[in-house]
């Protein structure tokens, strides 16, 4: 059974993500649909592109995964279907990928052109929906599209390092659901500029020295649970996608707060690391 997965900016409230659901099932009885995200922020490619990028390895090989974000056909925003790792990606062609064809190069890119076959104002439910359907099928991608060579970037991805590379300034690319603050810096990426140098990590006026291998190392566990008043503390660790992240110890945005809303951290804030000397 295929199995296609939806990861768009429609949100719960609106028909949109049930219409794409039953346009699925009305061409394919036999698939099963998985909701990645409806949650993603308007138009934000670098979010959209942080949650496919981390969820789309856990499903089976050959998933076909729709990424239904800024995906109005124009001259600078074209449709393209991606296989990359035994995946397919059906998305605009408008940086989304960039993240995940940085770390693994696609086996086979084309540029959809089926749109003179179908009047659409809504190309996530009119388009990738047939292309996912003609995939689940086992239809080849050169069928519904050209191939082409290169996908558009992100701006930013990649932080910039100084040319006396004792300074990494890189930017926010993501918040999640606890108000953590994630980065784009990797961790690969800081420790091969770091060399076993001491560092100070600063986002607006906070700065940090640590980086913990987990949110709980803060704590002291030898101090009495009620005099150690842990919640809210800021720190900074490489979260399970291995991004330096900035947290908030049990953060919560209605109570104790969060790193995005105690530090004022919103998203393509810029964070630094500047590296002492030994």
């Amino acid at each position: 059974m295929a199995i296609i997965t939806l990861t768009t900016d429609f949100g719960e409230k609106d028909h949109f993500a049930g219409a794409i659901k039953g346009a699925i099932y009305s061409e394919l009885l036999d698939v099963r649909i998985v909701d990645i995200s409806h949650s993603v922020s308007p138009f934000n490619i670098s979010e959209a592109a942080y949650i496919i990028l981390n969820a789309y390895s856990s499903f089976p090989k050959g998933t076909i995964h729709i990424i239904g974000i800024d995906s109005e056909l124009n001259p600078e925003n074209k449709h393209i279907a991606v296989k990359l790792d035994d995946h397919y990606f059906i998305c605009a062609n408008n940086g989304i990928m960039s993240m995940i064809c940085a770390e693994i190069a696609p086996e086979k890119i084309v540029e959809i052109n089926i749109h003179d076959k179908i009047e659409t104002s809504f190309p996530v439910l009119d388009v990738f929906v047939k292309v996912a359907c003609h995939i689940a099928r086992g239809g080849t991608l050169e069928v519904i599209g050209k191939v082409i060579n290169t996908i558009k970037p992100i701006k930013n991805l990649i932080p910039f390092v100084n040319d006396e590379k004792n300074q990494i300034i890189g930017s926010v690319i993501y918040i999640d659901n606890y108000g953590n603050v994630i980065t784009n810096i990797t961790q690969k990426f800081f420790e091969d500029v770091q060399k076993t140098r001491d560092f100070e990590i600063s986002a607006r006026n906070h700065k940090f020295k640590k980086i913990y291998s987990k949110y709980s190392d803060i704590v002291n566990f030898e101090i009495e649970e009620s005099k150690r008043n842990d919640e809210g503390k800021g720190l900074v660790v490489f979260n399970s996608s291995g991004y330096l992240e900035i947290a908030v110890y049990k953060s919560n945005c209605s109570t104790v707060g969060s790193a995005s809303t105690l530090m004022g951290l919103s998203t393509m804030d810029t964070v630094t690391v500047n590296f002492l000397k030994q």
